[in-house]
């Protein structure tokens, strides 16, 4: 199985990816502010790039349970001065939408969006992956932008949109209702003319989901795998771990590394954190012991 986005391929199996979130949002629910600032914001990318983040998830619109849309324009304006940093220490470049122009790293960076808009020009600035949350959509106008640059794309299952994700959810059965969300996506993408091997799973922890629908995602995530996908998982600081554990935002390393370490152990490539130097030597840890298991057989 391999992860084609743009001038990165990543083959699997191999270490899983810890792809690193940079908000440059004023109302994030974990780290909102710290990043608006674009030198800050890039300085923040870079030192988690160091501690081991091979994949940096650049997003100027909070996602959180209720947030307020941003407008286009200030979406532009929070990520692309960002990207266009970054992408000097490294990435692709997709200008006038066919010609590229490579700068060697082993970094991607992916753009955090809902809008085609902000992709497209995140994607000339330097980004190689679209990470969308907005995937349910009907309109295949973000699809056709993946497409035409050959871009990596990460397809997340949520039910509505951010000021939507507050209503409590309504599921029949979520692991096999995900699992047919997923089928018909790839069914759409294909059409669109993005290729099965640009594509990333992400079941959407904490996205319209009560506390018994994540826990039941993340003990199901064995079920995916027969996709033949890579799996993105995104646990880190979420509030269903402070729900469980009585944890404030800023104690929830530990709840996030043992969602982390199980989501690898059950078949995921991909984590997206904020505590990028603890996941990856958590993600290590257990990649060393599975591998230790697989020689003991």
């Amino acid at each position: 199985m391999r992860l084609r986005a743009r001038q990165f391929e990543f083959a699997f199996p191999r270490p899983a990816l810890v792809m690193g979130v940079v908000n440059v949002t004023p109302d994030s629910f974990s780290d909102g502010g710290k990043f608006l600032d674009a030198d800050a914001a890039v300085g923040h990318a870079l030192e988690l790039a160091g501690q081991g983040a091979e994949i940096l998830d650049i997003g100027g619109e909070s996602t959180r349970p209720g947030a307020e849309p941003v407008e286009e324009k200030e979406e532009l304006r929070r990520v692309i001065p960002v990207i266009e940093k970054l992408a000097r220490h490294g990435s692709s470049r997709c200008d006038d939408r066919t010609a590229q122009r490579a700068v060697p790293t082993n970094i991607a960076i992916s753009i955090d969006t809902r809008k085609p808009a902000v992709a497209r020009a995140a994607l000339a600035a330097g980004a190689s992956i679209v990470n969308d949350v907005g995937a349910n959509r009907e309109e295949a106008a973000m699809w056709r932008e993946v497409a035409e640059c050959g871009a990596g794309y990460v397809c997340m299952h949520a039910p509505g949109t951010p000021q939507m994700l507050h209503e409590q959810p309504a599921y029949a059965e979520i692991v096999r209702e995900v699992g047919e969300f997923f089928q018909d996506r790839l069914k759409r993408l294909n059409a669109a003319g993005v290729a099965a091997d640009q594509v990333v799973l992400d079941v959407g922890i904490g996205f319209g989901k009560t506390t018994e629908h994540n826990l039941q995602l993340l003990a199901n995530l064995r079920s995916f795998t027969t996709m033949a996908r890579p799996l993105l998982i995104g646990v880190s600081r979420k509030s269903f771990i402070g729900r469980l554990l009585g944890a404030d935002v800023n104690e929830r390393l530990p709840g996030s590394l043992a969602c982390a370490v199980w989501a690898i152990a059950s078949g995921a490539q991909i984590i997206r954190a904020h505590d990028v130097a603890e996941t990856v030597q958590a993600v290590r840890m257990a990649e060393a012991i599975a591998a230790a298991r697989r020689e003991r057989r």
